[in-house]
Formats: C-alpha cells, sequence, structure tokens
C-alpha cells in the first residue's frame, strides 16, 4: 500500500512538473543556486552537499525539541511559553533566510541584460523568482517542525482536540512566515520603485543589516508572557499590541479554541497584518517587474564619490597596516560580508544590550558575579567566529591575480599579518567592551583578572581558527562542503554550552582566590604559547592558495 502511495505521489509530481513552463523550470533553478554567489565558488564546488549540510542541522534541532517533549513532556500550564518560543524560533529562522536572499526576489541588471531580450514573459521570471525563494523557507519550515509537531500536539492538546490543536500549529507557523517574508517584500518593493537605483542600492544594504538586527533583537530581547495575566496586564498591552510574533501566538490559539475573548482583538490584528503584508507584497512585485526593468538598465548603480581624501587605517605602511586596511574596505564595501557578519554580531550585541538593560535598572554598584564572564564570553565566542568566517568568503575571485603577482614577501609573514588582524577586529574590541562594563562592578580587582583570561582565550580562539589557513582573507575561493557545518554547528554548540556550563564556575572560583587564579591563568598561558609554536612551524613551510580544492583520493579495487 506504501510502494503504491508513492508511486501515486511521484507520478502526480510528474504530471504537476511537465505542465510546468521549461522556461520557468531552467529559471527557478538558475534562481535556487544564486542563494549561494557561484562566483565565489570553488570549480569543485558541490552545492547541494552544502545545502544538504544546513537541512541536517534544522532537521536534528526538530528531532530533538521531538524527543525532548516526548520523554520530558513539559505540564500543561507551560502550554503558553512552548507556543510563543516555537513562533519566535520559526520566525527567527525565516527571518535569516529572508535577509540572507535580500533582493533575491527582484530583477537585478543582470536579469534585464540577459533575460530582457528573450522571448520570456516577465511574469515568468517573478514566479520563478519567487519559487526560488520560497523553496528553502519551505524546506526550512517543513524540517524545523516535521518531527517536532505531532509531539507537540500530543503533550498541549487533548486527545479528541488533536487534530485541531496540530492544523492550528501547521497554520500558524506557515501564516508567521508568510507575514514576516511578505514584509520585507514590500519594502524592498516600495523602496526599488520610489527610490532612484543608485540610492536603492545604498539604502538596501543598511535596511538589510537593519532587518537582521530587529529579527535576532526581537528572539533573544523579548519575554514570553505564559499566564493569561501578564498577556492583559497593563503595562504588557502595548508590548503585545505591537509585537507581531504575540499576534500570531493568539491567532494559534483563536483556530484551537483555547483563546480568551478579551484577547480576540491581538488574533484579529494578526489576520489583518497577515492580509495587509500579501497585499503589500504582491504590489511591490507588480509594480517592481512592470516599470522597474527599464530604470535598472537606464540609471547607473554606481556614481563617483564626492569624498576629496582617502583615510587609511594609521598604522604605517606594514604589511599588518596593508592588511587591516583591506580588510576594513573590504567589509565597508561588500555587502555580502557585511550580512554574514551582521549575524554573528547580531548576536554578541544582542547579549550585550541584554546585559546594558539589566545594568541600568540596577539601584547601583553590583558586585562580581558570573554575569559579567557569560556575557563577554559569548561575545567573544561569535566576534571572533564570525570574522573568521568571512575570511574564508572571497570578495572577487578575478582580482585575486594582483596578490598572486605581488608577494614579494615569505608567506609566513603574510600569516602573521592575518592573525594580528583577527586580534585587531574581533579580540580588542569585545575586550574594549568588557572593560566599560566591567565599571559597574566590584571590586575591580575581580574585573582585572576576567580580564586577563578573557584575552588569553581570545588569543587561543584565534590561533585555533586560523590553524591551517594559509591564505589572504578574501582572496581565497570557497568550497562548500570542505568543512563539515553539521560537525562545526554541533561542536561549537557543544564547546559553548561546556564553557558556560562548567569552565566559567571554575573561573568565578578561581578569581576569588589568587593561587587558584595564577594556576588557571597560566595553563591557558601555557596553550596559548604551544598553539601559536605550532602554527608558527607550520606557517613556516607553507605557501598561501588562492583555490579551494577537494583533497585526492586514490581508490583501489581491492582485488
Amino acid at each position: 500500500m506504501a510502494k503504491l502511495e508513492a508511486r501515486w505521489a511521484l507520478r502526480l509530481m510528474s504530471n504537476a512538473m511537465a505542465r510546468v513552463s521549461r522556461h520557468f523550470h531552467v529559471l527557478w533553478k538558475q534562481f535556487l543556486l544564486r542563494i549561494i554567489d557561484l562566483e565565489a565558488l570553488s570549480i569543485e564546488a558541490d552545492v547541494e552537499q552544502y545545502i544538504g549540510q544546513f537541512a541536517g542541522v534544522l532537521l536534528m534541532i526538530s528531532l530533538m525539541q521531538a524527543l525532548g517533549n516526548l520523554v520530558f513532556p513539559p505540564p500543561l500550564s507551560e502550554a503558553w511559553k512552548f507556543e510563543q518560543s516555537h513562533i519566535l524560533t520559526m520566525m527567527l529562522i525565516v527571518g535569516l533566510i529572508a535577509v540572507l536572499t535580500w533582493d533575491g526576489q527582484f530583477p537585478d541588471r543582470r536579469d534585464a541584460l540577459i533575460l530582457g531580450p528573450l522571448p520570456i514573459r516577465p511574469r515568468t521570471i517573478l514566479f520563478a523568482k519567487l519559487a526560488a525563494t520560497a523553496a528553502p523557507i519551505g524546506l526550512a519550515i517543513l524540517l524545523l517542525n516535521g518531527a517536532s509537531s505531532p509531539i507537540i500536539a500530543l503533550v498541549f492538546a487533548r486527545t479528541s482536540n488533536w487534530p485541531r490543536f496540530f492544523f492550528s500549529y501547521w497554520f500558524t507557523m506557515i501564516a508567521c512566515s508568510l507575514f514576516l517574508l511578505c514584509t520585507l517584500l514590500a519594502i524592498q518593493g516600495v523602496g526599488a520603485a520610489l527610490l532612484p537605483r543608485r540610492l536603492y542600492i545604498r539604502l538596501s544594504g543598511l535596511l538589510q543589516l537593519g532587518a537582521y538586527a530587529t529579527v535576532l533583537s526581537a528572539y533573544f530581547l523579548l519575554p514570553t508572557l505564559p499566564t493569561h495575566a501578564s498577556m492583559v496586564a497593563v503595562d504588557n498591552l502595548q508590548l503585545v499590541g505591537l509585537t507581531p510574533s504575540y499576534w500570531f501566538f493568539a491567532m494559534l490559539n483563536q483556530l484551537n479554541g483555547s483563546l480568551p475573548a478579551d484577547m480576540q482583538w491581538l488574533a484579529w490584528r494578526g489576520w489583518l497584518a497577515l492580509g495587509a503584508s500579501l497585499a503589500g507584497a504582491l504590489a511591490s512585485l507588480l509594480i517592481c517587474y512592470s516599470y522597474t526593468m527599464r530604470k535598472i538598465v537606464e540609471q547607473p548603480e554606481l556614481i563617483p564619490s564626492r569624498k576629496a581624501y582617502n583615510w587609511r587605517i594609521p598604522l604605517g605602511s606594514s604589511l599588518t597596516g596593508t592588511l587591516l586596511a583591506f580588510c576594513w574596505r573590504t567589509l565597508t564595501r561588500s555587502r555580502q560580508h557585511r550580512i554574514i557578519l551582521a549575524f554573528y554580531l547580531s548576536i554578541a550585541f544582542a547579549v550585550w544590550l541584554a546585559a546594558l538593560h539589566r545594568a541600568l535598572i540596577a539601584p547601583g554598584l553590583r558586585n562580581f558575579s558570573i554575569e559579567l564572564p557569560i556575557t563577554s564570553t559569548v561575545m567573544m565566542v561569535f566576534v571572533v567566529m564570525g570574522f573568521r568566517n568571512i575570511f574564508a568568503l572571497p570578495i572577487s575571485l578575478t582580482a585575486n591575480w594582483i596578490l598572486r603577482t605581488t608577494q614579494l614577501r615569505p608567506s609566513a609573514r603574510y600569516i602573521t599579518a592575518v592573525r594580528r588582524t583577527l586580534l585587531l577586529l574581533s579580540v580588542l574590541p569585545v575586550l574594549l567592551v568588557t572593560a566599560a562594563m566591567g565599571l559597574t562592578y566590584r571590586p575591580l580587582t575581580l574585573v582585572a583578572g576576567h580580564l586577563v583570561l578573557l584575552t588569553l582565550l581570545g588569543i587561543f580562539m584565534v590561533d585555533a581558527s586560523l590553524a591551517g589557513f594559509a591564505k589572504v582573507p578574501f582572496t581565497c575561493s570557497l568550497l562548500p562542503g570542505s568543512a563539515n557545518f553539521q560537525f562545526t554547528f554541533w561542536a561549537t554548540f557543544g564547546g559553548l554550552t561546556l564553557l558556560l556550563a562548567f569552565l566559567l564556575p571554575v573561573e568565578v572560583e578561581a578569581l576569588h582566590h589568587p593561587l587558584h587564579f595564577l594556576w588557571l591563568a597560566a595553563g591557558m598561558a601555557a596553550s596559548c604559547i604551544t598553539l601559536w609554536t605550532i602554527n608558527r612551524w607550520l606557517a613556516a613551510k607553507a605557501e598561501l592558495y588562492f583555490e579551494e580544492l577537494p583533497e585526492e583520493m586514490i581508490m583501489t579495487l581491492g582485488l
């Protein structure tokens, strides 16, 4: 029976695809691959493997949620808390995917010049772009809720109401995802239609960064309101009325039949917001594809700068200063690198913002506690990871021949300059922010001791992340799948959890005992020196490379 159903489903899909225009099918594949910049990839890149690793992470998260709710079922009194948390998580994932595919739904100069003269209808291009954008978002919704939704329905709904809760849960997840995606589309479409092309391009990057910060800040800073009294409290009415996640939470309970009468207005606000976002996105897309194609071709995207000076970071003429200036200008000019870096920096910013909020509401100076080490450690981990990851992403492979032909110094000098650049861009700012936060704690001697240990942690992370990194930042092609994303993600998650749960309490305890602090600092310093020595030895015989290639494997028949 299962085989017959599978064959019937495959036949139905094949018949549906056969009725789809061939133009649409080809364009959909090309637009889907544009999620990753193909010009930055290695010639041996396996894009499907790279996307599959991201899908595996989302599926594993869903399985972990399902297993946790099944083994340790939360009480029914925690239902509202869990529903709000899942809606926020869904909006976070969809928002990040939508921001990463920013401008992917609208035509660009390449589409206008290549597809414009061809006998392809604009609506075919529009539908292909929408389908390419909806594919990763739909896959994320399916993977993130596929395994966990039946268990959540069993835990938080009575047996007789399980189908209704299950349907309400899925409808709400899709609705909140559509609302967020269509809202971003409407904002982009209005800007592209009303503003000149060059001004829109300048503002588009700022809007993209603002959307990143808004989505992440909402996830980390919005409180959960687990009771009816907290939802209708006078102090929370303004927050609840202006926050979309609470609208769709009310929509979920309205569809489920468990929403109190005095909260019905909140659910209807969600319905109105969903309809308005759908209408705004549809109108903006139609306007852009009908009236802005000519604007894209005729109006220039770049204009000469009006600045009469050429500012540079004052670090002399050393290789480190040159490389730091190159990295800084890459980050200020490349929107792709800024967005990827903004993902990591927004997490660090949200953690710092939460700590700042607690410091402002405190009546005065606070005693030193584990709060400062946790905040600063999370900031250090994500900032160093962010800069290190974007170092491997190229900006223009067609221009790296300049660095290939002008390498007049040994490779070890370049590797040393890369290490110093990463220290200056990632470790130093976190130390300055931590020192400023530490002024609100007493005694200051414990804050100074933590700064010493945090510096050693930052140096260790930099040396560990640059092990085997024999290339200049932003100049080497990317080989997706060379480092297993699933292993890296879960190793980072597990390492950060271990660091926060077990090692930071040891640090706080050692800060109150000078002898223990000296032993801990000496052990961390010895680890940093050992890793630095190994990297220096590897750099002495390394050669800079600009093309990522997979390792060659010799296969034998075993005869």
